[in-house]
């Protein structure tokens, strides 16, 4: 069997399929049409973040089985195609975490003592001291964005350090920030009390200028951020108004919006430091994703199960084609559920009722647990790795199965509960082999959990669906369907509304001001 390894993989890595028998074959990055030709004949492919793996190239192959992601974020290779020609997607999360928290300390310690900008200064022949007087790190307050992997490990230095470290990260068990000496807050408390601000989350949807005008204006005057993580997570636009402004006294960023950064306002600020893109750029992190990645590929090309799959879970013979619809139906409810909590986590319960029940039903929690945790993990959780996830964030998992089922060939009922709120979901599929959504909160619905919705709590009485449905209207935002359920008149009863495009924050709020609404949340899967 034959390896392709593109960007330039360590020879760690390489050696490791070598020994397996494998024939590789090693060359720098590849535009499309290089990889469209090159990929036809190989059985697997590794590429680390320079070669995009798109869908044309992924549907070029003739004999691929795996794609490796040397590297944690999986965002320059086109998972959905993948998945669609059965071709697994792996990536190596563990690989590069102390460096991205090592890198993380080396910027904030930069951007504290201003040692980027002292150092030109000099080497200009320019001695100047008063200048570049900085603030030491002891007693001032760490707000980490993500208590991830990553998060975890800045928290420990920082810590070492004499810092405080206050943390956001819905997902965090407080007993186990309470072990890191860690104070979890909201992301405004957090905000409005640190000093220093790093993001350690993944891009998505729901993170994508997470630190926008709003929250960097929450900031302190003469707070510091830093950005190690993904570009996009901060507005690069408004954080050069507020570094402009004199709001906030510094940035350090290592990763931007468009990479490689050729152009951008923010270069021509004094108060910013830039690196490009080297989080994970440490020896020691190269070789351990490597090796961490190859040995996938060995395990995947020898039909053994692979340890860091992102998009397949291991389900073989006529079970996995019983499974599949189901597997797609854990993970949306999962991804739902996730989106409809606004405190961490605590405990997840799942319920396998019907004919589903006579089969080892594991890989549905691993998808359920990974759609609750991606959100916020994003490629840091997949189904092999997403109990384990779980457990070590204090989740509680609880799974039932019973073949008894009244109204449903098959029905998949989970309920997530947080320190302060639970919620109910349950769901089918049909006959089309369709995902459907057809309880919400003891409500029932029948929806396909799938694209742009809203959730709508409302008290059941005229003159709320109509102001409702005009309020999305006047955003210019198409309703694809409506639903709405109740348990009695007069009672509280709720919306579940499938739209055409992404509803903003403006949208949402003029939902909830609408007289008889509750609340809204908005939910993309």
């Amino acid at each position: 069997m034959r390896v392709l390894a593109l960007d330039g993989i360590d020879e760690r890595g390489l050696n490791i399929l070598r020994e397996a028998g494998l024939e590789v074959t090693a060359q720098g990055k590849m535009n499309e049409e290089e990889l469209k030709d090159a990929i036809r004949d190989y059985d697997a492919l590794i590429v680390r973040s320079a070669t995009r793996v798109t869908a044309a190239a992924i549907n070029a192959a003739k004999r691929l089985k795996i794609i490796g992601r040397a590297g944690v974020g999986t965002d320059n290779i086109d998972v959905g195609a993948a998945t669609e020609r059965g071709i697994v997607v792996v990536n190596a999360p563990e690989g590069n975490t102390v460096a991205a928290a090592e890198h993380t300390m080396a910027m904030m310690l930069a951007l504290a003592r201003n040692i980027p900008q002292a150092n030109a200064a000099l080497k200009q022949g320019i001695w100047e001291k008063k200048k570049y007087v900085g603030v030491e790190l002891r007693g001032k307050t760490l707000g980490i964005v993500g208590l991830g992997k990553i998060g975890r490990e800045v928290a420990r230095r920082a810590r070492g350090m004499e810092m405080k470290v206050m943390a956001y990260d819905p997902y965090v068990d407080p007993e186990q920030a309470a072990r890191l000496e860690v104070e979890l807050a909201s992301l405004e408390d957090l905000l409005k009390n640190a000093d220093f601000v790093t993001v350690h989350l993944p891009l998505t949807k729901e993170t994508k200028h997470l630190l926008g005008r709003e929250e960097l204006a929450l900031l302190k005057p003469g707070a510091r951020v830093l950005n190690v993580a993904r570009g996009g997570i901060i507005d690069e636009e408004a954080l050069y108004e507020a570094l402009k402004s004199g709001h906030l006294a510094g940035a350090a960023l290592d990763v931007f919006e468009e990479e490689p950064l050729k152009k951008s306002p923010l270069l021509e600020l004094d108060n910013v430091i830039v690196t490009p893109h080297l989080g994970a750029s440490t020896e020691e992190a190269q070789v351990a994703v490597a090796v961490e990645v190859a040995h996938d590929i060995v395990r995947c090309l020898r039909g053994e199960p692979v340890l860091n799959a992102v998009n397949i879970p291991v389900v073989r013979g006529h079970v996995a084609e019983v499974l599949r619809p189901y597997l797609q139906l854990a993970e949306k409810l999962g991804g739902f559920l996730a989106q409809l909590m606004e405190s961490p986590i605590i405990a997840a319960e799942i319920c396998y009722n019907g004919e589903l029940a006579q089969y080892d039903l594991a890989p549905l929690t691993s998808s359920f647990l990974k759609g609750l945790l991606r959100p916020l993990l994003a490629d840091a959780v997949n189904y092999v790795n997403a109990p384990l996830v779980a457990k070590k964030r204090g989740i509680r998992i609880r799974e039932k199965k019973s073949r008894e089922m009244e109204y449903f060939a098959n029905l998949i009922s989970v309920k997530v509960e947080g320190r302060r709120e639970s919620h109910r979901l349950a769901g089918t599929v049909n006959q089309s082999g369709e995902p459907r959504v057809v309880n919400l909160d003891g409500y029932s619905v029948d929806a396909s959990p799938s694209g742009h919705m809203l959730v709508v709590p409302h008290i059941d009485r005229p003159r709320i669906v109509g102001p409702v449905a005009m309020v999305i209207g006047d955003h210019k935002i198409n309703i694809a369907g409506m639903q709405v359920g109740r348990q009695e008149i007069g009672g509280e009863a709720v919306m579940l509304i499938s739209v055409d495009n992404e509803v903003p924050r403006e949208a949402l709020q003029a939902i909830r001001r609408v007289d008889g609404v509750l609340d809204v949340r908005y939910i993309h899967l």
